[in-house]
């Protein structure tokens, strides 16, 4: 399941390899140190990557249309999880607030009247960031997202692997949709939402849509998955996309 391809996609080079060529090119000082803390090579073993859960909760689905209103990342290892290190932040989207995501994630009006421009934190985020590997629920959101913040603001994007907990779900569940003639037969499917996953493997159950929650839950739910479908000695390079 692992991939190093994307938009700007150069299939004959890993991602340490791009990540000097794009420590070259980067303008903003913040993206560069980020290329420079580097990335470990495919063959390093999971228990060796220093990684960090990443959720953010949006105004939509759409990052072209949506916005960004809160962040929550901590940072973990396989061997534990550094919730002293944890970070939530909201910030203030530069479109109005619906009612349909205040309904979904509780960030109202008045949370975002002080709240910062995402422009304004992103030392912190790249603080965190810098030489660990994102771990997210869904990277349809997270890398979309930020890239499209990072657009806006600073004119450039980031490329860089993630670990996917739900593309994981996916790959140890191929058959999670059932045809109708098993649906008849009673066969259920399977669920791959983050709240779901973590029932599987026995974890207890958190309120979702608050981006920490999320991010600690998201840490939780790849230990387990490793701990129960791979081994510490899995190479990285193995699972990211």
């Amino acid at each position: 399941m692992s991939s190093n391809n994307g938009p700007t996609a150069q299939p004959h080079k890993t991602w340490p390899e791009r990540y000097r060529d794009m420590a070259n090119t980067a303008r903003d000082p913040r993206i560069q140190a980020f290329y420079k803390a580097g990335c470990p090579a495919p063959a390093t073993p999971m228990s060796e990557v220093p990684l960090v859960a990443l959720d953010f909760e949006t105004t939509g689905l759409d990052p072209d249309e949506h916005a960004i209103v809160s962040i929550g990342l901590v940072p973990f290892t396989l061997d534990g999880i550094q919730l002293g290190k944890s970070w939530h932040q909201i910030v203030r989207p530069q479109l109005p607030l619906h009612q349909t995501s205040v309904t979904i994630h509780g960030i109202t009006h008045s949370d975002i009247d002080g709240a910062p421009d995402l422009s304004e934190v992103l030392d912190t985020l790249f603080e965190h960031l810098n030489g660990r590997i994102p771990v997210v629920h869904y990277r349809n959101i997270e890398r979309p997202f930020l890239n499209v913040a990072l657009q806006h603001r600073l004119q450039e994007q980031l490329r860089f692997p993630v670990l996917d907990t739900m593309a994981i779900e996916a790959y140890l569940h191929p058959d999670r949709n059932p045809n109708r003639w098993q649906r008849l037969l009673g066969k259920k499917p399977v669920s791959i939402r983050l709240a779901d996953s973590r029932l599987r493997y026995g974890l207890p159950h958190y309120a979702g849509h608050n981006a920490l929650i999320d991010a600690i839950a998201t840490a939780e739910l790849l230990q387990a998955q490793v701990l129960h479908h791979f081994s510490p000695e899995t190479a990285i390079g193995d699972l990211w996309v």
